[in-house]
């Protein structure tokens, strides 16, 4: 529950995605059949993805992850054992402790910012050493990095309540072409869908009166913000094609529940259609975690919501092979506090708290790092932000100690110089 008491660059297409994108073609008759359809889905099985569910507020790591029952803070609720001997969770998480031998829990972050409004941007940003400009968001990051997969749809979504629309500030200095789209309620922005009134040939025709002007505009002004908006155009109109990955209504009823039936669900089935589709990096962003009052209420609501959205993704994605070839992350800006306050709620705690990551290279069924017996500080390695980002890079296969970004001619790091991968997180 939200509480009130707390207060532009060019797309480059890479050698992969030119790969990707020319073995369908070449398949059909080009260079003498060299490339087969075969072929073709070998490089397609090879696009890595990225899931990243975001839990905007601060889950609780003692309701989730990190549960101390019996002690001065732990709380009401149980621990139950995971399908990993030895490793528990909070008992409001029954079906996700099933699934314990696909994820890795890293117990022991510690990151410091205790501010939605500071730790948000920390958070999805990496907080590299201070450079004098604004980093981009993962889900941007990725983008620039890997760009489009073959399908050719946005590289960069994000499922979330409230409106959607285009957010170029995800996107910091590398400019708006990466910034995200976003699906308020999970449904596409007004705009976005052609409308039942305008035909596809009239639509054509508009987009090609659209790239006439665009060409003209271009060639007396600079090219990244007309670069950035045709980008997104085209990108987008391929989405408009794909239409039914939007449409949860002609989904088998067992899916729907098995989901839990909850707007988390819903949106973690639009993620699912998403990422079979081809969308690079799909964040789906979860409100209202910001547990000061009532805490144990307000978790014993929320997580079996969670629980039910994200052991069912990660099932689906296992069973259709997915998950191998896609990174899953699920986390928030921070924990929150061991102590329970006076409304009987949580307040924030960067101390010490967890994250939960999956899919393709990560070590499956580790439990890294430990908190002491109230929870309130880390007793192993303490990881801040920068590991973790140097950890999720080296997962898709990025090497962030070599790969730079290039800003006015200045090389810049994708994550903090001075930190380094989780290595036990890795596979």
């Amino acid at each position: 529950m939200n509480s009130p008491l707390c207060n532009v660059a060019e797309h480059q297409l890479s050698r992969r995605q030119f790969l990707g994108r020319s073995a369908g073609a070449l398949a059909l008759g080009g260079l003498g059949g060299l490339f087969s359809v075969e072929a073709a889905e070998a490089l397609k099985a090879e696009e890595k993805q990225v899931l990243f569910v975001w839990l905007d507020g601060g889950m609780s790591q003692l309701e989730s992850w990190d549960p101390k029952p019996n002690t001065l803070f732990g709380g009401p609720y149980r621990s139950i054992p995971t399908s990993v001997p030895g490793t528990h969770v909070s008992e409001l998480m029954p079906r996700i402790a099933k699934q314990m031998h696909r994820l890795c829990v890293v117990r022991s972050l510690c990151t410091k910012d205790p501010d939605h409004s500071s730790g948000v941007p920390r958070i999805q940003r990496g907080d590299p050493k201070n450079r004098g400009v604004v980093y981009p968001f993962f889900g941007s990051s990725v983008a620039k990095l890997m760009g489009p997969t073959s399908s050719n749809l946005p590289p960069y979504v994000v499922i979330k309540e409230g409106r959607g629309g285009f957010r170029a500030e995800d996107a910091g200095f590398l400019g708006p072409a990466y910034g995200s789209l976003a699906f308020g309620e999970g449904k596409p922005p007004e705009d976005l869908l052609r409308h039942p009134s305008l035909t596809e040939s009239a639509d054509e025709e508009r987009n090609a009166l659209r790239e006439l002007l665009n060409k003209r505009y271009a060639a007396q002004h600079r090219p990244t913000v007309t670069e950035a908006s045709s980008y997104a155009f085209d990108t987008a109109r391929e989405l408009m094609k794909r239409s039914d990955i939007f449409d949860t209504s002609h989904l088998p009823t067992r899916d729907i529940e098995r989901y839990g039936g909850s707007e988390i669900g819903r949106h973690m089935l639009i993620a699912r259609n998403m990422l079979e589709a081809g969308v690079r990096f799909v964040k789906v962003a979860s409100m209202g975690w910001d547990s000061h009052g009532d805490n144990f209420n307000s978790h014993a609501s929320l997580v079996p919501k969670f629980d039910a959205a994200f052991a069912s993704i990660l099932e689906d994605l296992a069973a259709s092979g997915l998950l191998d070839r896609t990174l899953v992350i699920a986390m928030s800006e921070f924990g929150r506090t061991p102590r329970i306050n006076g409304h009987a709620g949580r307040d924030h705690w960067p101390n010490a708290w967890s994250m939960a990551m999956a899919g393709c290279g990560i070590q499956r069924g580790a439990l890294i790092g430990a908190t002491d017996a109230k929870g309130t500080e880390v007793t192993s390695e303490g990881y801040d932000i920068g590991s973790v980002f140097h950890t999720w890079f080296s997962a898709l296969g990025i090497d962030s100690s070599t790969v730079e970004f290039k800003h006015k001619g200045q090389p810049l790091p994708l994550a903090h110089e001075e930190m380094k991968p989780i290595k036990e997180a890795l596979a």
